[in-house]
This record gives structure tokens, sequence and C-alpha cells, in this order.
């Protein structure tokens, strides 16, 4: 009994030993394995430190010298940037007249464009090509032309102060077709013309065909009929040819003359108010128009801000629309033109604050 009673602890301590040793062991195992661990853990982000060190350190040393050599816009460029800045400002230009046409002569850039082919009539800007075909013929500029019944106008039954009878030479029937937009002057010159009139506006058309006017026919002499007819940009290619003689120039820019005749001394002035306006303007060419159907028109060669420009403007309503059309083109320029000299900053707030 007393063996028995010994000999059954023996397991019942064996067991309860084991219990208490066991997580001893484990956790002695599990220390190791942890430290292992963290170590590790540890070493991961100080190798992704060490791999971005050197891209940082690179990159500070490649930034430097973009820094300490930073390229400078070259002056011709922050004046195109400037330019086209204030263009951008003053895109919103509108011009009253139905059809306009502004062109850089030098760049060959459209610095205004409304309808440019659209055909409509164009009353006295006709004169110009009346005044080509009398230059192209060569005929004795001091010859004594007389007006006659042939040249009232019994169309449009307009005003004229040279009565029949009067007598001018052919320079100053010219003149004043071309400065004062004399109608009987222009008919006049076209009577005395070889062939008769008839010859005369056949040589009209022709020279508007040399001169790739596709879109243009004319009627008469004097731009009285309606039939009489061009679109801004063949009116271009007029004044082009125009400018390009010196008696059309003078002519067309002269600001009054007085002529003798049929015992009256009289006294032409110019129909443009640009040309009478002291200078304001730098015209070398220029010619007007108004007929009840063709509105009041406008062509003028002129050079604004150092740019040398052809304008054309047609069909505008109001006496004043078509100069104020004019004025708003250079406005736009000159604007363009303080910007473009001006660094890009203060360009900017310059144009800004005009549009």
């Amino acid at each position: 009994m007393n063996t028995l009673s010994s000999a059954r602890p023996a397991p019942r301590k064996l067991a309860l030993g084991l219990i208490l040793v066991l997580p001893l062991i484990w956790a002695a195992c599990a220390i190791p394995a942890q430290a292992a661990t963290a170590a590790e853990r540890a070493k991961a982000p100080q190798s992704k430190a060490q791999s971005k060190a050197p891209a940082k350190a690179s990159a500070k040393v490649s930034s430097k010298p973009a820094a300490k050599g930073r390229p400078t816009v070259a002056p011709a460029k922050r004046k195109a940037v400037a330019k086209a800045k204030a263009r951008a400002a003053t895109s919103d230009l509108v011009l009253k007249s139905n059809a306009a046409l502004v062109i850089d002569e030098d760049s060959g850039e459209a610095v205004a464009l409304k309808n440019p082919d659209m055909v409509l009539p164009i009353a006295s800007l006709t004169k110009l090509m009346t005044g080509l075909v009398v230059i192209d013929a060569k005929l004795p500029m001091d010859e004594v032309l007389e007006i006659s019944s042939a040249d009232v106008d019994t169309e449009k039954h307009t005003y004229s102060r040279l009565a029949v009878g009067s007598q001018l030479t052919r320079d100053e029937m010219l003149l004043l077709a071309l400065m004062s937009s004399e109608n009987r002057a222009a008919m006049a010159l076209s009577r005395n013309y070889p062939g008769g009139r008839e010859a005369f506006i056949a040589a009209m058309n022709l020279k508007a065909k040399t001169l790739g006017m596709a879109s243009t026919h004319f009627a008469d002499p004097a731009g009285l009929s309606n039939r009489s007819v061009s679109t801004a940009r063949d009116l271009h290619r007029l004044l082009i040819a125009a400018r390009a003689q010196p008696l059309m120039r003078s002519h067309t820019t002269q600001l009054e003359s007085t002529v003798h005749t049929h015992g009256r001394t009289l006294t032409f002035g110019n129909t443009n108010r640009l040309v009478r306006a002291a200078g304001d303007w730098n015209i070398d060419l220029q010619k007007t128009g108004f007929t009840n159907e063709a509105g009041r028109c406008l062509v003028m060669h002129v050079t604004v801000e150092g740019r040398r420009l052809a304008m054309i403007f047609l069909d505008s309503d109001g006496t004043l629309t078509r100069y104020a059309d004019a004025a708003r083109v250079r406005r736009r320029l000159a604007l363009e033109a303080k910007a473009s000299n001006q660094p890009g900053p203060i360009a900017t707030s310059v144009a800004a604050s005009s549009s």
C-alpha cells in the first residue's frame, strides 16, 4: 500500500514539470527568431535610405549647375511674345464696315479681315482704275478737255461744280476726279480716250483682269453705276497698282486745288477728312466713295507705327464710320507697338488695361 501510494506521484510530477518547462523552451527559441526578424527589418529601411541617398545627392548636384546656367530669353523673342500677348488682348477689335481688309505690306499679314470676298458696289473707288487707264494711255496731260452734256450724270443726278462748257487740262481733270471725286471730270476723261467711253470701260476691265481682280467689273468710269462692283481683296490689288504711280499718289493726297474755268475761279478740296487732319495721318494714297447702294467706302495706303498698311473699308453706314474703323486699327497697332517695346509682364498689363 505504501509502495503504490509512493509510486503514483512520479508521473504527475513529470507532467507538471513538462508543463512548466515547455513554455520556457518555446520562449527561448522565439527570442532569437524575433531578434533576427527585427534585425532584418532594421536593415531594410537603412538599405532604402542608402539607395535613395545617392539619387538625392545626384539631383542636388545636377540642379545646381542648371540654376547657375539658366538660359536667358533673347530680346527678339521677348518682343515677339509681348506682341503676341498684345494681339491676343486686342483680338476683340470690332469693325463697323460691312467689308474690310487691312494688310501689312511688308509682312503680308492680314491685320484686319471682314468679308474680304463679298462683292459690293464700290462707288467712286472706281476712279482709281480710271486714273490708271488714263496714265497707261500716255495721252498729253496738258491737252485741254471740255465738259459736255454727255458727261452729265443722268443716272444718280449728282451735282457738279463743273458746268457744261468748262475747260481744263487732262491733268486738271484727273486731279479733280481723284482728289475731289468729280464725276464730270471722270466722264470727260473717258470720253476723250481713243475709241471713246466704251473703249475706255473695256480698258478698265482688261486692266482689272491683268491685275487679277477676278471678282471685279466696271460699268462706268465714275462709279455711279451699281454694276461697278468689286471686293476688298480685289481692291487691295488695285490699291497697290495705283500706289506704284507717282501721279496717283500726289493727286489723291493733295489737300486742295484752285482752277480757273468758264470765267470762274473754283477751289476744290480733298474728300478724305483724314488727309485734311493737319498731318495727323501719314497717307500716301487714298480714295473715298459713296452712293446709297454702296454705302461709304474708303481705301488708303498709310504708314502706322512704322508699318506700311493697305486699308480697305466698304459699305459703311454713317458719315464717320469708315474713318472710325481706320482709327480703331491704328489704336490697336499703337498698343501692339507699345507692348512689344516693354518687358513681358509690363506688356501684358498694358494690353489688358486697354482692351
